[in-house]
């Protein structure tokens, strides 16, 4: 789904700079599908690579969740642009008079006026953008995130079912394990389960000693026993827990007992679902930051060399993490706490996929200011008005994509990802069409100035215009 909703933007490009191409060379359809292939491969890898590298991002993550995602989607996203200039040509080039046969009219209008208006209320978007900001920041950093992997799970399941039926009929909450190593006397052993029992939250504690008491001799303890509950090398002892997984007073719970049993033995460990989920808020917590961190620093570098420019980078990540922080502040005003994966990848991957909207719009407003030597008017204008159409036909293809998968789906982990993912490209399609060209309105001045190409130009235009201004003179004298 995510393949499909990220590299369709490609087969899209590839059509539309055919059909351009049809019109400058009629009859000659190899011919225009050769430059069509030329002019998109160009445009498609360098957006592509900022695809990749927020994917890539991924694996730096210490759950190798985001590992696998990434290895798999950076290599589905190389695929795609390989197939988009190879496969889709000859597709395209073989059912050519099919294609022309089906063609109806286009359904999305001119967006001249629509792009006109937008950019002469450029200072309302601006206004928008500083009202909006504060909430969509403190949303973005207060949503609340739950670890216990069963929540996301339908509740009808045979799992699901037996651990309500456990908790009812047998009061049972959660089950937490304490492995101990071969080494310690069963006086130790005793006192460990006693320590234990004084826990908050601790209703009872089973264990080899706990059952048969420390003066039984271990010769007599029945095999069938034992093997329940040792091995040549560890022992195992049960606590029950009155409270529920991935919660703050089961956590404090198991710090405890692991204070405990460190205190006796150092390689005695708490083990189960609890423990593995507070290693997991521990964890995750962490690739949570490293992901965000790396992600950006990944695109940014990419950006700075493509436009050569250290304004432009900052401008297109900041108006992307906003779109970020505006999807990810819905869930804490709704009250929607979401799987700790999809509060990690949601971010790399929106940045990744949807950036490119941003990169298209500048692209060509970097285009007219530095080789046509427009005005920022004009170059904001034609730059809006040439990509708006794009930009919508990208996002709604990725929302599609996206949006069927988080109705269909019964599990919570892969509905808030594509949720999140769905609303994010509308979110971003949105920022892009309206706070983008207000952005490079606004710093117009900055972006000349620090703009490697524009620098250039400026340069360029000083001398054009001081040695027409000498020919006059000396025209005069």
């Amino acid at each position: 789904m995510l393949q499909l909703a990220v590299t369709m933007d490609y087969s899209i490009f590839l059509l539309e700079s055919y059909e351009a191409n049809k019109e400058r060379y009629p009859g000659d359809n190899k011919r225009a599908m050769a430059h069509a292939i030329s002019n998109t491969f160009i445009s498609v890898s360098s957006s592509s690579v900022t695809t990749i590298a927020g994917f890539l991002a991924l694996c730096f993550m210490t759950f190798k969740l985001g590992t696998n995602i990434g290895i798999v989607m950076s290599k589905g996203v190389v695929i795609g642009v390989v197939a988009c200039v190879t496969v889709l040509p000859a597709m395209i080039l073989t059912f050519d008079k099919a294609i022309e046969k089906t063609t109806h009219r286009e359904i999305i209008p001119p967006l001249d006026k629509l792009s006109h208006g937008i950019i002469k209320g450029r200072w309302v978007a601006i206004i928008l953008f500083l009202i909006v900001l504060v909430p969509a920041v403190h949303g973005n950093s207060n949503y609340e995130i739950y670890y216990n992997i069963d929540k996301s799970l339908p509740k009808d399941i045979p799992s699901a079912e037996a651990n309500d039926k456990l908790k009812e009929e047998f009061d049972m909450s959660n089950v937490h394990m304490v492995l101990l190593k071969d080494g310690l006397t069963a006086k130790e052993k005793n006192q460990i389960i006693k320590e234990i029992e004084k826990v908050d939250g601790v209703k009872w504690v089973i264990g080899i000693n706990s059952l048969i008491g420390s003066n039984f001799p271990d010769e007599m303890i029945p095999s069938d026993i034992k093997k329940m509950l040792e091995t040549d090398n560890y022992e195992l002892q049960f606590v029950c827990s009155d409270y529920a997984s991935a919660t703050d007073e089961v956590n404090s719970q198991i710090a405890d007992m692991q204070e405990i049993v460190k205190g006796y033995q150092e390689d005695a460990m708490v083990i189960g679902e609890a423990p593995l989920m507070k290693d997991l808020s521990d964890v995750t917590d962490i690739d949570l930051k490293n992901v965000n961190y790396i992600s950006i620093a990944a695109i940014f570098l990419i950006i700075l060399i493509t436009f050569k420019s250290i304004s432009i980078p900052v401008i297109l990540v900041a108006v992307i993490e906003f779109a970020i922080a505006c999807n990810m502040a819905v869930p804490f005003y709704a009250d929607t706490p979401l799987p700790f994966v999809a509060s990690i990848v949601i971010g790399t991957i929106q940045l990744g996929a949807t950036v490119d909207y941003a990169i298209l719009m500048t692209n060509r407003y970097h285009k007219e200011r530095t080789v046509n030597g427009c005005s920022k008017k004009e170059a904001i204008s034609i730059a809006h008005n040439t990509s708006i159409k794009s930009i919508l036909t990208s996002g709604f293809c990725f929302f599609a994509a996206t949006f069927g998968v988080s109705a269909y789906s019964e599990i919570d982990m892969i509905s808030s990802i594509c949720t999140l993912l769905s609303r994010g490209a509308v979110i971003s399609m949105v920022v892009v069409i309206f706070i983008l060209p207000a952005m490079l309105w606004v710093f117009d001045g900055v972006i000349a100035r620090t703009s490697l190409d524009m620098i250039k130009a400026e340069v360029a235009h000083r001398d054009r215009t001081g040695n027409e201004i000498h020919a006059i003179n000396e025209k005069s004298v």
